[in-house]
């Protein structure tokens, strides 16, 4: 009975982000939810006790995959801007492929949830760490601060996302090699070397065009 649960579970955390995703919150309805997942409103219900409920719990499972994806990033990179330029692209990809991903973030930027914004909250958290930690390593240009590079960074990707979400046509390797065309020799004060982005292209071949 416990795993029969904890599937019913995934299948409504499941649908309530591909509708989040597609609808956002204020336009997704509980019974759509539940028959897309296909189990009953009083199931639904039993887990979870109102829509907002429901919307962070999605949130926290989407919290939970890109803090894992950052992890995954993280453990291959050779440098922190490194570190940086391959979790922004891995979470890029994410956004468009994965429905709760996708989901996660357009909760956060949804202004009919008053108590949302996790994920955009921790991607803001994430990168500021990761700037203070680069710039302690010596990788950051002298003139650049920490709060413009967060900001910069938070604000590109997070467009990204909205525009990836919205047309996913829109992303492609290009548009993302131009955002970090961009933004590397700012950061860094200088052309950033190849090696620095090892690992990055493979991210990007897989992001669909």
């Amino acid at each position: 009975m416990q795993a029969r649960a904890a599937l019913t579970r995934q299948s409504l955390v499941r649908a309530a982000a591909e509708l989040f995703a597609a609808e956002g919150y204020a336009r997704a309805s509980l019974p759509v939810i539940s028959e897309r997942a296909g189990v009953s409103t009083g199931a639904l219900h039993f887990h979870f006790a109102s829509k907002n409920d429901l919307a962070g719990e999605v949130e926290r499972a989407a919290a939970d995959s890109v803090e894992e994806l950052a992890r995954r990033c993280g453990s291959t990179a050779d440098t922190v801007l490194q570190s940086l330029v391959h979790t922004a692209c891995s979470l890029l990809m994410a956004v468009v492929t994965d429905p709760v991903i996708r989901a996660g973030f357009r909760l956060s930027c949804d202004p009919s949830r008053k108590n949302g914004a996790q994920m955009l909250q921790w991607w803001r958290t994430w990168v500021h760490d990761l700037i203070v930690r680069a710039q302690h390593e010596g990788e950051l240009a002298q003139d650049v601060s920490v709060d413009a590079a967060t900001t910069v960074i938070v604000a590109a990707t997070a467009g990204f996302e909205v525009l990836g979400a919205v047309d996913r046509d829109w992303l492609s390797v290009d548009r993302v090699t131009q955002l970090w065309t961009f933004l590397l020799p700012w950061l860094a004060g200088s052309p950033v070397p190849a090696s620095r982005l090892s690992g990055v292209g493979e991210a990007l071949d897989e992001l669909p065009e």
